[in-house]
């Protein structure tokens, strides 16, 4: 069986507006849903108020770099502080969950192309943990070191692992349009780039528009849900938003 890969927005999983607060009622709840979901998972997190904030502080983006070590070591602390505190949960409901922190397997060379080997993940699979990584920086040849986003890392692990399902865990019910009705289906960013927005609080990441546009580039179709249809989406159910 082919594996689901679900990320958990930053905003799920901390409060974004508040530096370094997880958010504990929601990641027990997440944890407890995932831990009555069966099948080969891969769970991938973002920075909400950790990595975004270090980030914005060093001016780290996905293509603005920097060779200041505290840069490396604020950023990538910080996100393995939230991994760490993900992890705990999932453990303590039941869930294999190991880490695998991109800083050490990635990079982008100096035309900004990603690598990102995947054998790590998908041996731990195939052995019955539940791999749990995250958004990070990673070396950038020629720029020190880049951020890598959580959404990339997903469309990273769906393809090379075979993704059969990929759902986007995110503090809304799904993409949203102008009147803030959810959009059933996407099928290209133009249609809807005029109703998506950046995010309220400290995102270095992009937004909504920048998680449409890299889903929109996988093969398989995508669901971009709220906490309330996470359950729905790993029974299998279609919830939120379909990006396809």
């Amino acid at each position: 069986m082919n594996p689901t890969v679900l990320k958990l927005g930053g905003s799920v999983i901390t409060k974004k507006d508040r530096p370094e607060t997880v958010d504990g009622e929601r990641i027990d709840r997440v944890a407890a849903e995932i831990a009555a979901a069966d099948g080969p998972l891969v769970v991938v997190h973002g920075g909400g108020s950790f990595g975004h904030h270090h980030a914005h502080e060093h001016g780290l983006t996905t293509t603005a770099g920097s060779h200041d070590v505290a840069a490396v070591l604020d950023t990538h602390g910080a996100m393995t502080t939230l991994n760490g505190v993900l992890r705990r949960a999932l453990l303590d409901r039941g869930v294999p969950a190991v880490p695998v922190h991109p800083l050490s397997v990635g990079w982008r060379s100096v035309d900004g192309e990603l690598s990102v080997p995947t054998g790590a993940v998908e041996t731990l699979l195939g052995e019955g943990f539940v791999p749990v990584l995250h958004g990070d920086v990673i070396a950038h040849e020629g720029a020190g070191v880049t951020i890598l986003s959580g959404d990339e890392l997903v469309v990273e692990l769906a393809v090379a692992l075979g993704a059969d399902r990929v759902g986007v865990c995110s503090t809304a019910p799904g993409v949203l349009d102008g009147a803030g009705r959810v959009i059933e289906r996407i099928d290209s960013l133009s249609a809807v780039e005029d109703v998506l927005g950046g995010s309220e609080a400290t995102d270095v990441t992009g937004g909504m528009a920048a998680k449409v546009r890299t889903l929109l580039a996988l093969d398989a179709e995508a669901s971009v849900f709220g906490v309330e249809g996470l359950s729905a989406f790993l029974d299998g159910e279609q919830s939120g938003t379909t990006v396809a």
